[in-house]
């Protein structure tokens, strides 16, 4: 299936004259473009059979043979189970992001079509999910329901939402990071079947990062002096859109020790490889202020690889410390 939508060009101007508006209308052919290509390579899949139903009975409530759920009948490790949840409840704010980027992007011509079909497909990963923690009683599905109400509750308000080229910028990185924060969660699970299941969500979530990088390369082509500086507020601002579950904090403090997602991995495996792909840093022919993000970008990735490089420090020497105990 192809989408195909007849753009005529406007006069561009100035970087100075660039507005959300004005974007998104000479975005559109790229728009188009990438969507295409997402449609031939993007491979449909059925949830429900990631999900090892057989594992499955009752738990108590309606049905009187119910059977409550207690943390040994988990397959999942502990870092697993904190992950997954984080995960889970970062998807299930679906709606609020639907209603972000169709407020940003709009519900008309490529992007429309975009927009739905992102949220389709994002919504399967919310749907398998639950359907595995439930099914293999991997976590407490009374809580877990009680954290998804509270979480949703408050909704979301992206911090990018006063303009689409940081949106778009954003969501480069974030897609990314969504897929690196579910493999590394599949490969911590200790169960096979989770792997199995968080790979095939990576896979979608690395189809969307290439959407999104692509589509901000297009825009440095447009506007890089306002794309560089997109760039470097998104990346020296940047948080997970699950910040504000509760318990977030503490949660991705044990991922990062878990090594699911922190700074080591943030910086080599999200932020670098963005950057290299876009060649942030060899960008010539910019304004002041594009150099001047540049600049700011490039001090800011050598500060937080030197973080990243206490981080690994401390973490070693927590690694060293549980060896001994356990040797003695």
């Amino acid at each position: 299936m192809e989408f195909f939508v007849t753009i005529v060009s406007p006069h561009l101007g100035t970087s100075a004259d660039w507005t959300d508006a004005r974007l998104l209308y000479a975005l559109e052919e790229v728009v188009e473009k990438e969507l295409n290509r997402h449609l031939k390579v993007a491979k449909d899949w059925m949830p429900h059979e990631y999900v090892p139903w057989s594992d499955g009975r009752n738990f108590p409530g309606v049905f009187e043979d119910g059977d409550p759920w207690e943390k040994e009948q988990s397959k999942v490790t502990e870092i697993g189970r904190i992950a997954l949840v984080v995960n889970l409840l970062t998807e299930d704010n679906l709606p609020s992001y639907h209603h972000e980027i169709a407020s940003l992007f709009g519900r008309d011509g490529a992007w429309g079509t975009w927009v739905h079909r992102w949220t389709a497909e994002e919504g399967r990963h919310g749907i398998v999910m639950r359907d595995y923690l439930l099914a293999s009683r991997a976590v407490d599905p009374d809580k877990l329901e009680q954290f998804r109400m509270a979480h949703m509750s408050e909704g979301f308000e992206s911090d990018n939402r006063h303009s689409m080229l940081h949106s778009v910028a954003y969501v480069a990185f974030q897609e990314l990071a969504t897929r690196i924060s579910h493999r590394n969660t599949g490969h911590q699970s200790g169960d096979p079947v989770c792997d199995r299941m968080l790979a095939r969500i990576a896979t979608d979530e690395n189809l969307h990062m290439v959407f999104y990088r692509n589509l901000l390369k297009a825009a440095f082509d447009l506007a890089p002096d306002l794309t560089m500086q997109a760039v470097r507020d998104v990346v020296v601002n940047f948080r997970m859109p699950g910040h504000g579950m509760p318990g977030f904090e503490r949660a991705a403090a044990q991922m990062a020790i878990g090594e699911v997602y922190n700074l080591r991995i943030h910086h080599d495996d999200v932020i670098q490889p963005v950057l290299r792909f876009l060649k942030i840093m060899e960008i010539d022919g910019l304004g002041p202020e594009g150099r001047q993000a540049q600049e700011e970008l490039g001090l800011y990735m050598g500060g937080l690889d030197a973080e990243a490089a206490k981080f690994d420090e401390k973490l070693a020497a927590r690694k060293a410390r549980l060896a001994a105990r356990a040797a003695g």
